[in-house]
């Protein structure tokens, strides 16, 4: 009130100076207005996007061959994550990967598409790409999950063709672990121990999907965090997606990679909303986070991305403008 008053007895040079400030005033705007479509439309000349937990270059690769081709982001994180299914050296997902302590290889994935729509499957053996199972649940079923046996059954009536998981490498592995039988979370600094994958394409449209073969060595039956919508992967299109890796009793605990998008909502950009979901971790009371690994990665509508970890060793491979690389996360644990 007090510069209005100002302005109504002003002299007429000052209603001069407030006609030539408020032009240029006007000025600034159009300006900033240009830079900020300047910005929005950098933004937008730099999907599609995909990224990955891990260092899987070959998988992002074939998501983006298919978003270039024309594909949709259902397309393209499926076919990305069979890439690793069908990888025997992995050793962590698919055909290859290490299996419970009684030697059975169990795999759990999921699905999400643009419209919130989802499939998991769960304890499913035998069956190679758990991950397009899961997309059979949500397209060809009332349902959202099936686990063990019915899941099984359910793919080879779909077509998938049956075959045993466990590979002789595996096999040697797990043989040798046996030897002590030592049961503890193992902080991975070499390879993953799931492979989860985000899409947005040049719409803006995002889908995300997430397959592991569980924790090495785990109780018969365990399931971990990938296969839950909301812990292991969420995908809202009005604001982001999530994935996360690593312990999943933690990130269950934590509903993390709903968290992580729901902390976007809220405003935060994708790293920053990866860091805070870490942080709800390991500040939970008596946390053990020294002696166990999680990761996030995250993407947002403008193409912006994110990437955290407990530990250091953790990465995300990000395949945008033409360029396909894996980059080193940063982490809490630095002491």
């Amino acid at each position: 009130m007090k510069r209005r008053q100002f302005l109504k007895n002003a002299s007429l040079t000052g209603v001069g100076l407030s006609v030539g400030t408020t032009l240029l005033n006007c000025a600034e705007n159009t300006s900033k207005s240009k830079e900020a479509s300047v910005a929005s439309a950098s933004t937008k000349a730099t999907l599609p996007l995909v990224i990955a937990t891990w260092h899987v270059e070959n998988a992002t690769a074939k998501a983006m061959e298919v978003l270039q081709a024309g594909g949709n982001t259902l397309d393209a994180v499926e076919q990305g994550c069979r890439i690793e299914e069908a990888n025997e050296n992995g050793q962590s997902v698919g055909k290859g990967g290490l299996p419970d302590r009684d030697g059975n290889v169990t795999l759990d994935a999921c699905i999400m598409d643009q419209h919130g729509n989802c499939g998991s499957v769960v304890y499913l053996q035998n069956i190679k790409h758990a991950v397009s199972v899961a997309r059979k649940v949500m397209e060809d079923t009332p349902h959202v999950m099936l686990a063990g046996e019915g899941a099984k059954q359910f793919a080879i009536s779909k077509g998938f063709q049956p075959e045993d998981l466990l590979t002789e490498a595996s096999k040697t592995a797990w043989k040798k672990w046996k030897v002590e039988a030592q049961y503890k979370p193992i902080i991975n600094i070499e390879n993953h121990d799931t492979i989860g994958m985000l899409a947005i394409d040049k719409n803006g449209d995002i889908s995300g999907a997430c397959t592991t073969s569980g924790l090495a060595y785990k109780l018969g039956g365990r399931v971990g965090d990938s296969p839950i919508i909301g812990s292991g992967l969420f995908v809202d299109n009005e604001i982001g997606a999530a994935v996360a890796t690593g312990l999943g009793e933690e990130v269950v605990k934590t509903v993390g990679s709903f968290l992580v998008v729901e902390l976007m909502r809220q405003g935060k950009s994708p790293q920053e909303a990866c860091e805070e979901a870490i942080r709800r971790i390991v500040n939970k009371p008596n946390s053990d986070y020294k002696n166990f690994q999680v990761g996030y990665i995250a993407i947002n509508k403008k193409g912006e991305t994110g990437s955290y970890a407990i530990h250091q060793w953790f990465s995300m491979t990000k395949f945008q403008g033409g360029v396909n690389a894996q980059i080193q996360s940063d982490y809490f644990n630095k002491a």
